[in-house]
Parts: structure tokens; C-alpha cells; sequence
């Protein structure tokens, strides 16, 4: 136990506590780093309303967990988690803390894309995330932090470029041990500190500004400017310039030394001659090879183009970060197709953006296929009509059914097939198991059409809602797994996909299940072609809206968090989000179900009739948990989405524990109700 604290109950300010500071009797800040802790953090430390600093660096925390979400947020300045077992993404969290300065998470076992998470820290000044495991681009919102002058990012696994940093007001950067490519911003080269790793190239020798390191070399751009040497230094000779004395401390130069300098110019004089000679012979042609320790240069954009040889050595630095691949240099000549490359070309020339989209990997299709396929899109082959448009079933001749989504006008109002190919390449580029992936379009004859693969089993809105006596209920197990593939699917939309994409419209309806009850949600990327306003109207009485969106109009990956939310206490009690037939006091599903969840009498009163009884208890709760924390009333209380995501696999795997100790017999009596494994 640490000096003054108590299991239960005290005052930290009047008891002092050790570690804790106070401002009356307000906690200001727990300062606990080197103590050899274990556990996680408080799970109710966002209450802490006047905590300004929290260090707990250098313990045990974590265990191999994530960070936790309910951090301080809305005076904290200092967070410092650094020498833990933290595991998972860098916390969502830390984009609803304005006033944070130092941000410090390094040697922890994080892992993942960093999520831009960076836009709305005005104030942050240190950031180091270096000896994780994180991967993917640095995010664009880095380019929000106005005030950082601190960025260590070694020894992860990040890709891409740097580019993003180059405008940052930055007075040390580390991003060495990672696999950037690309080359280093001019706005870069100012900066004191700047470290990064490559291939240790051939030309380096210990030159002044090029520190050998094992097999890498460490570009030091605080090093004075000057013309690298093409000469290797004699054995001996100490980068400090200090040749007055040999190893053995004497001050003269012996005769043997002196003899071996001679029999050395002798040597070196007759190869010159013999490579003088040679160069006449072959004088008038381009040199296939440069001598051996010239310097890799950076060539100004006409000596590129013109291909001039090299007369003599330039005094440009090293300023590349080579693919780890690269583990040998190309003749310099061959740096023509890598001309865009240059550094002064970047900095003077404006990047051209194409003017056309990516090229759409989909099957284009003609009107009259998608005619023929859906009888002249019959009603007959109606299968659903939501704020996009209508969807129709299509038959193919080779037996293949396909669903066919008709686009509304107010989705593309100015009917531009412009826009359209641009919506069709956005969402072509989404892949994920749980989500329902273009396999084709039509852009015919003014008409804007969009095929994915159809669906047997409906929506999970009908499987629910619309069940009739030939249709076998969803089993508890059946309605974990559609909760964790649909959050799965939300997670890679808000914290892979950059930039972030919210959804807007994530529902029962929207939520379709194949004939394993997998599930795969629907009209993902199409939310930036429609006005929130117009989104906002459509969800009016739907009961899928967040209160922040009636106030405000506007969507935020949050809002998403709280659909999800309704979308498990549909699966949790049966019930609508809003159903006009019952009482006044049960028509809103979340007004009704929010104060009973932590109650377990009443979750057992809550749960869908349609179960029987066939649920495990401790399951039921720990789903209860996850519904209370998406569905808060205030935002920024809410989970993203890669916490709830964690939260439901471990729910899964204590089910799985649990299955695994019952006898073959009772399982054996109750198939339906088996859990299914998850990857």
C-alpha cells in the first residue's frame, strides 16, 4: 500500500496521500512514476475535473490491455504513461483533452495506425510515442499542432513520408527505426535535433555529419556544412582531427610510417594514371560508373533532365529516407526517374493533383443488363428504400443475384458523372469482411446505379422486427456475433480509413446478414454526398439519433458510436428504437432501457421474449455494460470504437471459457444456443 492511502474512503488532500498533489480540496495531480504498479487505471478518472498532471510512467500498468478510454479530460496538461504494458491503438481520448502539453506513451506495447486524433490539441508542445509497435502513415491531422516542438517517433514501424511534419514548428524530431521512404522537407533541415536510420550507404566512412553505427548510419544535420572528402582516413586518424599523436602516445612520426606513406602516394599515383589513361581512351561517352566514394547527390531539376556527368563533388548532403529495401545505391545517372524527388523542386513546384479519380476496380454494367437483371426494376423486385435511394433484386442470367441500389437525386442533386465516378472510387476503395463491398455500377444514360452482392438473410431490422412462425429467432451467441462484426466494421471506418469516414446512417435496416448471420453494413461512404441537414431530417423519430445531432445538426464519429449503441439494445430486448404502440413511457427504447441496465433483476425483464431463457447471465451483463457507456448522453463520454470492439471479444472469449467446461451433454441439448469462435 503507498504511504497514506486507503483501500476504501479518506482524503487524499487532508490525509496527504503520497504522490498526490491538491489545490484545496481538489486533486491537481498523481505523480506515481517507478513504483512497480500493476492493475490499470481508475475507470472512473474522468470525474477528476481539476486534474492537470498524471504520471504513472515507468510501472506495470496495463497487462496487456488497452488504454483506457475515461481519461481526464478537460484540464489535463500532462499525461504520462511512458514504461508500461499499455497494448492497442494510441487512446481516442486523447483528442477531447484541449489543454494537454506533454503527451508521453513510449516503450509500451502499442500497436496499430495513429488515428487522427491531433486536430483539436492547440497547446501540445512534447509528443513521444517512440519503442511501440505502430504502423500505417502519420496522420494528417499533425498538421494541427501549431505549438509542438518535440516529436519522437523512433523505433516503431511507421510508413509513408514525413512530409506532414515539415510546417511544424519543430525544435527536435527522432524518427529513426521506422521504414519512411521518401525525402526529408527542406523546412525540415533547420531544425537542431534531427535523427532518423537508413542502410548504412557505401560512401559512408565516417565523414564529418555521418556517424557509423554497427550496420546503420545516423544523419547528424546539426554537423557544420561542408564538402565531404572522397579519401578514407588512415587507420588511425580520430574523427576529432587530432593526428599529432599515435596510439601509443608518442609525439614524432617513425620512419616505418613514413616509408608506408611513400610506398602508399607510389601505389595511388600509378592507379590514377592507369584510370587517366583509360578516360582518354573512352573520352566522348557518357560513364557508366562514377569512382567508387563519390558522394550520392542531389541534382538540381536541368542537370537531371539534361543528364550531364559529374564533374567534380557537390557539397549537398545525404537527405533521403530509402525504403529498408534499398540496401545498395544506383549509380547516380539512374535518379532521372526519381527526379520529382529533388528537394528544390518540391519546395518550388505546386503538386499536381490528377484530375480524374483512381481507377474503380468494379464491373461497369450497361442499363439494359441491370434492366433485364431487375424486370425493368419491377416492384416485385423492391427489397428496401432508405436515404440514398431504393434497391432492387437482380436476377443474372448465369444464376448470380445481385442487389441493385437506384440512387436518389438528392444524392448527386447536380447529376454530375463527375461526382459519381468519384463516389464510385471512394467506395471502391472499402474493404473489410463486415462491410458490403461495390462489385459494380451503371452510369448510363443519366443514371447513377451502384451494385453489391445480395444478402438471403434480409436485415437484421427484419430478422428482428419481422420475424413470423417459419422464422427461427436469433440465438444470444447469434446477436453477439452481429454486434462485434458491425462494430468491427465501424472501427475500420472511424480508425483505419484516413480520413476517418462517419457513417451517418448505421441501423437495423442497414446492418444485412448473409446465411452464416455474418454481418455487413451497408451504405458506408456515401454519407459525404448528403447534407447533414438532410440526414438529420430523415432520422427525425427514427430513434437512431444522438441528442448532439438534434441540437446541433452536425455528425461526428460519435454520433456513429450512439447508433451502435440502439442497434444493441435492439439486439439486447427485441424492441424498436421508437415504437409509437406501446406506452408513452416505452415508446423511446433508449429513455426506457438506459436507468435499467445496471440492474440485473430488470435486465432479465428487458430481454427479448423471443430467447426463452437461453442466455448466460454474466454475458447478458457485461453487454449491458457496453450498451450504457455508447449510448451517453454527453459525446465525449463515449467509447470509440476500437474499445468497444475489444470489450465484445472479451466478452466472447469468457464465453468461449465457459463453453468449454460444460460436458458434451448439456451442449448437446442446447445447439442453438453454442457461441461462436472469433478471429
Amino acid at each position: 500500500m503507498l504511504q497514506g492511502w486507503k483501500a476504501s474512503g479518506g482524503d487524499p488532500c487532508s490525509e496527504s496521500w503520497q504522490g498526490i498533489t491538491c489545490s484545496g480540496s481538489s486533486v491537481t495531480a498523481i505523480k506515481l512514476p517507478g513504483l512497480g504498479l500493476s492493475g490499470n487505471l481508475a475507470y472512473n478518472m474522468n470525474t477528476m475535473d481539476s486534474l492537470v498532471e498524471l504520471d504513472m510512467s515507468q510501472n506495470s500498468l496495463g497487462g496487456g490491455q488497452q488504454i483506457q478510454y475515461n481519461l481526464p479530460n478537460k484540464k489535463l496538461e500532462r499525461l504520462n504513461l511512458a514504461g508500461n504494458q499499455f497494448s492497442g491503438a494510441v487512446p481516442y481520448s486523447i483528442s477531447t483533452m484541449p489543454k494537454l502539453q506533454y503527451l508521453n506513451l513510449n516503450h509500451n506495447q502499442l500497436s496499430g495506425d495513429i488515428t487522427d486524433i491531433f486536430s483539436n490539441l492547440p497547446s501540445l508542445t512534447t509528443v513521444d510515442l517512440s519503442s511501440n509497435s505502430l504502423t500505417g502513415n502519420l496522420p494528417q491531422s499533425f498538421t494541427s499542432l501549431s505549438s509542438l516542438k518535440t516529436l519522437y517517433l523512433q523505433n516503431n514501424q511507421l510508413t509513408g513520408s514525413i512530409n506532414v511534419l515539415a510546417n511544424l514548428p519543430l525544435d527536435d524530431l527522432n524518427v529513426a527505426n521506422n521504414r519512411f521512404t521518401g525525402w526529408i522537407p527542406n523546412e525540415l533541415k533547420k531544425i537542431n535535433s534531427l535523427q532518423y536510420v537508413e542502410f548504412k550507404p557505401w560512401f559512408c566512412d565516417d565523414a564529418e555529419g555521418c556517424i557509423s553505427t554497427n550496420d546503420v548510419s545516423v544523419y547528424r544535420t546539426d554537423a557544420p556544412p561542408h564538402s565531404r572528402s572522397n579519401r578514407r582516413k588512415s587507420p588511425g586518424q580520430h574523427s576529432n582531427g587530432n593526428n599529432n599523436s599515435s596510439s601509443g602516445g608518442s609525439s614524432g612520426i617513425g620512419a616505418g610510417a613514413i616509408a608506408g606513406i611513400i610506398v602508399s602516394v607510389l601505389v595511388i599515383g600509378a592507379v590514377v594514371a592507369f584510370f587517366l589513361i583509360k578516360r582518354k581512351q573512352r573520352k566522348g561517352t557518357i560513364p557508366e560508373h562514377y569512382e567508387q566514394r563519390q558522394p550520392f547527390n542531389s541534382f538540381p531539376s536541368n542537370e537531371v533532365k539534361e543528364m550531364k556527368p559529374i564533374q567534380e563533388a557537390t557539397t549537398v548532403e545525404v537527405e533521403s529516407l530509402p525504403s529498408p529495401a534499398a540496401v545498395s545505391l544506383k549509380p547516380p545517372p539512374k535518379i532521372v526517374r526519381n527526379q520529382s524527388f529533388d528537394d528544390d523542386d518540391i519546395a518550388s513546384k505546386p503538386v499536381v493533383k490528377k484530375s480524374n479519380a483512381a481507377p474503380v476496380k468494379a464491373t461497369v454494367y450497361s442499363v439494359a443488363d441491370l434492366q433485364m437483371a431487375t424486370d425493368s426494376f419491377n416492384m416485385d423486385n423492391l427489397i428496401g428504400e432508405g436515404t440514398f435511394g431504393r434497391v432492387y433484386r437482380a436476377q443474372f442470367s448465369d444464376t448470380k443475384v445481385l442487389a441493385v441500389k437506384k440512387l436518389n437525386s438528392t444524392v448527386l442533386p447536380s447529376q454530375s458523372s463527375d461526382d459519381f465516378y468519384e463516389l464510385v472510387s471512394n467506395i471502391s476503395k472499402l474493404h473489410h469482411p463486415n462491410l458490403s463491398e461495390l462489385v459494380g455500377y451503371c452510369m448510363e444514360h443519366g443514371q447513377h446505379l451502384l451494385v453489391f452482392d445480395f444478402y438471403r438473410n434480409g436485415s437484421l431490422h427484419d430478422m428482428l422486427h419481422l420475424s413470423d412462425e417459419y422464422n427461427k429467432p436469433l440465438s444470444w451467441n447469434s446477436r453477439v456475433k452481429i454486434a462485434l462484426g458491425s462494430a468491427r466494421a465501424l472501427e475500420h471506418l472511424h480508425e483505419i480509413c484516413s480520413p476517418s469516414i462517419i457513417h451517418k446512417n448505421f441501423k437495423s435496416s442497414n446492418i444485412l446478414l448473409d446465411t452464416e448471420l455474418n454481418p455487413h453494413i451497408s451504405d458506408a461512404g456515401l454519407s459525404n454526398f448528403v447534407p447533414d441537414a438532410e440526414f438529420q431530417a430523415s432520422d427525425q423519430g427514427s430513434g437512431y439519433g444522438a441528442p448532439e445531432v438534434d441540437m446541433t445538426g452536425q455528425y461526428t464519429l460519435k454520433s456513429d458510436v450512439y447508433s451502435f449503441g440502439i442497434v444493441m439494445l435492439e439486439l439486447l430486448t427485441g424492441r424498436k428504437p421508437f415504437d409509437s404502440s406501446r406506452p408513452r413511457s416505452e415508446q423511446s427504447l433508449v429513455r426506457w432501457a438506459t436507468p435499467q441496465l445496471h440492474d440485473i433483476d430488470a435486465l432479465d425483464r428487458m430481454v427479448d421474449p423471443a430467447l426463452k431463457g437461453l442466455y448466460p447471465a454474466k454475458s447478458l451483463s457485461r453487454f449491458a455494460d457496453v450498451v450504457a457507456l455508447c449510448v451517453q448522453p454527453e459525446p465525449e463520454f463515449r467509447p470509440p470504437m476500437s474499445e468497444v470492439v475489444q470489450a465484445l471479444v472479451r466478452l466472447v472469449q469468457r464465453a468461449n471459457m465457459t463453453r468449454r467446461m460444460l460436458d458434451g451433454e448439456e451442449a448437446s441439448r442446447r445447439p442453438d444456443d453454442q457461441d461462436h469462435e472469433f478471429a
